[in-house]
């Protein structure tokens, strides 16, 4: 249960990094409220749960024609998703166009990253 809860914070870091340094995303609050960004990773970590197995099964001819990079743009559009269901509830983003949202995702799988093997190895010195 503590690996989701991390997962989630980590989501949520990640996105708030997207919005901050992206130009071209907009937050639809005016003020940056954390708990909108907390309910906001809930929501990109179940469209990603849920879609991008599906989507990445669909499109395995184009992963593997474009040797892996077909992936950035199934990442571009669960973040371009994710805000707009966002909007829905009130704690979404909006995105200028393709290129913020391809940033956007970008800074968000970088983030990640980073911040996972961060944990990870906290995890394995204790």
């Amino acid at each position: 249960m503590s690996k989701f809860f991390l997962r989630w914070f980590i989501n949520a870091v990640a996105l708030y990094a997207a919005v901050a340094i992206v130009p071209g995303i907009h937050p639809q609050s005016s003020s940056t409220n954390w708990l909108a960004f907390i309910w906001l990773a809930l929501i990109f970590g179940l469209l990603n749960a849920l879609l991008r197995p599906l989507l990445k099964l669909l499109t395995c001819p184009l992963i593997i024609l474009t040797l892996g990079l077909f992936t950035l743009l199934i990442n571009t559009f669960l973040f371009w998703l994710a805000g707009l269901v966002g909007t829905n509830f009130h704690v979404g983003f909006t995105v200028d166009g393709f290129w913020p949202a391809f940033l956007g995702g970008l800074v968000v799988t970088v983030v990640s990253v980073v911040l996972t093997t961060v944990f990870k190895d906290e995890k394995r010195r204790k």
